[in-house]
């Protein structure tokens, strides 16, 4: 296919270019890198929509073709040129050379327990953290997990084949850009995840999935007898610091997300609801000098919080009230916060401890939840993943859509505004008193 530019132009600058190829841009529905690629040549004047349509749909050497075109134009800003053809044109390019059956494509998809169960056994034995000062052979790493040498060079192996560490020398692993992220040292950290998803209450649980969908019947009920999961994980103490650590790494990756996509700036007084140890207050009261707020959850939760409003240095402006928000929530807020809570909840729930905040909130105050919002149709999108997650382990708790979450906050005395995505699968639904 021939592609002719339409016009000269400057390079679009990196900042430009880093905010739409990574999704920053306020899509109500996910893009492609490639799309949304296309539609910067489209919005930068440099192709029509019916040229970017026609190079896109083909089947073929799509990345090449874009990069042929970034190239040809004469754009002199090397960062960004760079930029795309590291985040795109080269991924894409490999994407579409890569390309296989539908068989085979479903084949991947049931045999991914595998890969899922290895990427457990290395983030239990701690293999990135071993890693992160430079490559061992599997020697060390076998002598340093008390594993065997043999087999622990075999899932090293497997892992390799898929991105996730890399036999930089026969027998000798290093870390990869993706198993950086099975580190217990870094931010955003999936090392807990990981370990979570496959521990034995979790892993089983999924495989009672059938018995689920037969009888409605929640798996922590039919295979441990309890009412949900955190009735499980205070009663195993193991498996309950697995949990915690999981969530802490989740919610650093979802409260960045949320500080930089949400404007706080003219609320003075925000109520984190259920808001645990306090990292989203935290996060959000460093990114905002001028705000106040107050972290409410269980007594026994919030006691464990003040540490770490200190070590972020808000201690001052935060207070820490403990309590049951099915018994009310404290007054004095113009915002109230939840995150990732709502989907724990059924209905009837949710419309009783809503109401408890729309008792308390200020008449011009915001509601603001922080949950994924299942989109319409074949969208591919994690919320329809994890509503499955809460129905096999949860009586009630389950992932909304759009229309949902207005019916839910109508029934409370709310009226939803708008729905902003974040970088992350979660949104912020903003809503005002009804």
């Amino acid at each position: 296919m021939s592609v002719t530019l339409n016009k000269k132009s400057e390079t679009p600058s990196l900042k430009a270019t880093k905010e739409l190829i990574d999704g920053r841009e306020q899509d109500t529905q996910p893009l492609s890198k490639r799309k949304r690629l296309g539609n910067y040549l489209v919005d930068a004047g440099l192709l029509t929509k019916e040229q970017i349509h026609e190079a896109l749909s083909e089947q073929q050497n799509t990345g090449k073709r874009l990069g042929e075109v970034i190239s040809s134009h004469g754009w002199t800003n090397q960062q960004t040129i760079e930029y795309m053809m590291e985040k795109v044109i080269l991924p894409e390019q490999q994407f579409q050379d890569s390309e296989i059956s539908p068989v085979m494509a479903l084949n991947q998809m049931i045999t991914a327990t595998w890969t899922v169960q290895s990427i457990y056994l290395a983030a239990s034995l701690g293999i990135a953290d071993l890693l992160k000062n430079g490559s061992k052979s599997v020697d060390e790493l076998a002598q340093a997990t008390d594993s065997q040498v043999s087999y622990l060079y075999r899932v090293l192996r497997a892992l390799a084949s898929v991105g996730v560490f890399s036999e930089v020398a026969p027998n000798q692993f290093a870390l990869t850009e993706m198993a950086q992220y099975l580190r217990s040292d870094i931010p955003g950290s999936l090392r807990y995840i990981s370990m979570m998803l496959s521990d034995e209450w979790h892993w089983n649980s999924w495989g009672d999935i059938l018995h689920v969908v037969k009888t409605g019947q929640p798996a922590m009920q039919h295979l441990y007898q309890i009412d949900n999961t955190f009735e499980y994980l205070s009663q195993n103490p193991k498996s309950g610091a697995i949990f915690n650590n999981a969530m802490t790494g989740w919610s650093k990756t979802v409260h960045t997300a949320v500080v930089d996509s949400y404007d706080f700036s003219d609320i003075n007084n925000i109520v984190d609801v259920a808001g645990g140890h306090g990292t989203l207050i935290a996060s959000i009261l460093a990114a905002n000098p001028h705000m106040e707020g107050v972290l409410f959850d269980m007594p026994h939760v919030v006691a464990n919080a003040r540490d770490l409003l200190t070590r972020e240095g808000v201690i001052d402006r935060c207070k820490i009230v403990g309590g049951d928000f099915f018994e009310a929530a404290p007054s004095g807020g113009n915002a109230y916060i939840m995150s990732h809570i709502v989907h724990d909840w059924g209905d009837e729930d949710c419309v009783k401890f809503l109401k408890n905040i729309r008792q308390n909130i200020a008449e011009n105050g915001r509601l603001l939840v922080v949950e994924m919002v299942v989109p319409a149709g074949n969208t591919p999108h994690l919320g329809k993943l994890m509503d499955i997650c809460m129905m096999t382990m949860y009586s009630a708790g389950r992932e909304r859509t759009e229309a949902e979450y207005r019916q839910l906050f109508q029934a409370a005395g709310f009226r939803l505004t708008q729905i902003i995505p974040t970088a992350s699968p979660m949104s912020v639904i903003e809503c005002v008193c009804a």
